[in-house]
């Protein structure tokens, strides 16, 4: 009975507001969230890329380590890289970040479970950790994007997700309004964990990666806490 229900009440919602995609507004003959030309605009990672952190290169197929990985070796293993962060990619990431889009989040979130679910090397961690905001921008922002993000990634892969585990202690400036040369100083003991990591796999989640100070500063916090190994997750690498 309540299914019958549902199912109208839902075909009554479609007619009167048809679906349409969540960044363009194009009206969608499917429930997927996006058009085929957003689709299309969310250019994946190719195969020319950095191994541990992802980062992307310019040409070919090469992927040997960067010069960032070899002088200076993360905390993480790898990173798993939905998107490579320009066009209409970092226009979702931005709208979700910065516009109270928080539609985008699960879609998104989902679109990053196939990627950690496609990865080279199977990894089922015991827990999903979101990249924690500080208090005070938390407060003004009134929502994590990241923690959105890892919401329905967590329900993908069946695995818990805790938000209390890693805390951001220090309120730093944004980390994009620095310089990259300034970027590891800014976040140097700006993370905590509120109890032990031992003999925990971790797979932290974050919206974006951009230089990766963020990520590495908390896989170093996660390591240094007794977690065995730290795999890194982002919808967006710069």
């Amino acid at each position: 009975m309540w299914t019958r229900f549902s199912r109208a009440l839902a075909t009554c919602v479609d007619l009167l507001l048809p679906p349409a995609c969540l960044l363009c507004g194009q009206p969608l003959t499917s429930k997927k969230p996006f058009c085929s030309t957003c689709l299309a605009g969310m250019m994946p990672l190719g195969p020319a890329h950095c191994p541990c952190c992802a980062q992307p290169y310019p040409t070919g197929s090469s992927n040997h380590l960067c010069g960032t990985c070899l002088r200076r070796p993360p905390a993480f293993s790898v990173v798993h890289a939905a998107r490579i962060y320009q066009g209409v990619t970092k226009e979702a990431i931005l709208r979700l970040k910065y516009r109270n889009q928080l539609t985008l989040a699960k879609p998104l979130g989902q679109f990053l479970g196939q990627t950690v679910i496609q990865g080279r090397e199977a990894f089922l961690p015991h827990c999903i950790v979101p990249v924690p905001l500080h208090p005070r921008r938390l407060r003004k922002r009134g929502y994590n994007q990241a923690c959105e993000i890892a919401r329905p990634l967590a329900r993908q892969l069946e695995v818990p997700l805790d938000i209390r585990l890693l805390q951001r202690i220090r309120h730093t400036p944004p980390q994009q309004e620095l310089p990259a040369a300034s970027r590891r100083s800014n976040l140097r003991n700006a993370f905590t964990l509120t109890s032990s990591a031992a003999e925990l796999s971790i797979l932290l989640v974050d919206d974006v990666m951009t230089t990766g100070e963020t990520v590495r500063e908390c896989s170093r916090t996660l390591r240094a806490g007794g977690a065995t190994e730290v795999q890194v997750a982002v919808f967006g690498r710069a």
